[in-house]
């Protein structure tokens, strides 16, 4: 039970990694408003590659808990970043 508890918080630590990570790349790399770049992105088919690029911090997280050994967190990151990549999978195909 510990173990699912430990792999749900990487999982949320991932998710919000990702998430503030595209919103970092937004505020930082767009002189568009963070709505406005997110509807040019979905307007542009471009929505996959952003949230590849918020999936950076991801990296962060996973090394992070791979270094202060909680193995069961980094794989929760790990299951994250999978999620995003179904994710920008589906964008790409539909």
């Amino acid at each position: 039970m510990n173990s699912r508890k430990e792999i749900l918080i990487g999982f949320v630590v991932g998710i919000i990694a990702n998430t503030f990570g595209t919103l970092l790349y937004v505020i930082i790399f767009s002189d568009l408003s963070i709505t406005e770049t997110f509807e040019a992105a979905v307007a542009q088919e471009h929505i996959g590659s952003l949230l590849a690029l918020g999936a950076i911090l991801n990296l962060v997280a996973f090394f992070g808990f791979l270094r202060i050994k909680r193995d069961y967190r980094a794989k929760g990151v790990l299951i994250a970043t999978l999620l995003t990549a179904m994710v920008i999978l589906y964008y790409k195909i539909f």
